[in-house]
């Protein structure tokens, strides 16, 4: 199946993630994947920001955010604001990867405009078929917006 945001680029994947090892099985799980990619990885809000607001081909606007919900300076509500608030990122998709299961962290994530809130399985095997789910939604089925 085709998607048109995957036509001709790899899909540019911004993951904001603060754990390492939350890091290393997202990207683990997203090399298992057919979908051609490139993974650019920040560590804490405030970098996610800067991340966006560059200008060169080393930060290539992302297609599609995987974004942690408890980061450090600035925490993933804030980011998913911004980003919510600013008319060239609001239609990129942002997907809350949480270890929160909280139901006023949900409801505030999709408040703030989450187009999806993840629960973090602790079991890697878990989390590849997760991302396996997101990966088949998100880049077969769903149309994103070009850039």
């Amino acid at each position: 199946m085709s998607n048109t945001a995957t036509d001709g680029h790899d899909v540019e994947i911004l993951l904001v993630e603060d754990n390492p090892g939350d890091i290393r099985l997202l990207r683990e799980a997203m090399a298992k994947t057919e979908i051609p990619h490139r993974i650019h990885t920040v560590r804490d809000g405030s970098a996610a920001l800067e991340f966006v607001e560059a200008d060169d081909s080393d930060a290539p606007r992302p297609d599609i955010v995987l974004l942690d919900l408890n980061l450090p300076q600035v925490t993933g509500d804030e980011v998913l604001a911004e980003f919510k608030a600013d008319p060239e990122l609001r239609s990129t998709p942002v997907i809350l990867f949480s270890s929160s299961r909280a139901p006023e962290d949900v409801r505030r994530a999709y408040e703030l405009g989450a187009n999806a809130y993840l629960s973090k399985p602790i079991d890697p095997d878990e989390l590849e078929e997760l991302v396996q789910s997101v990966v088949e939604f998100w880049f077969e089925t769903a149309n994103l917006p070009t850039q």
